[in-house]
């Protein structure tokens, strides 16, 4: 993979909690779009996406889809 922005859906709504989890991609890393949530943000490489897709598991929460936009 290129480095490029991704986006994952997840089902539902996150807590203030679990958005905290992804401060790291920046403050509008995590926007509500009913009846799912968007987490977007810069991948550097594989590693990076590999890491940010295992938060979102590790949390529980449920991948709707993943979508990279090259630069």
């Amino acid at each position: 993979m290129s480095s490029g922005r991704c986006e994952f859906r997840t089902a539902g709504h996150l807590s203030e909690h679990t958005r905290g989890a992804f401060a790291d991609l920046g403050d509008t890393a995590v926007q509500d779009a009913p009846p799912e949530t968007v987490i977007s943000g810069e991948a550097v490489d594989d590693a990076q996406l590999h890491g940010v897709l295992a938060l979102i598991l590790n949390l529980g929460l449920r991948v709707v889809s993943l979508h990279e936009m090259p630069r």
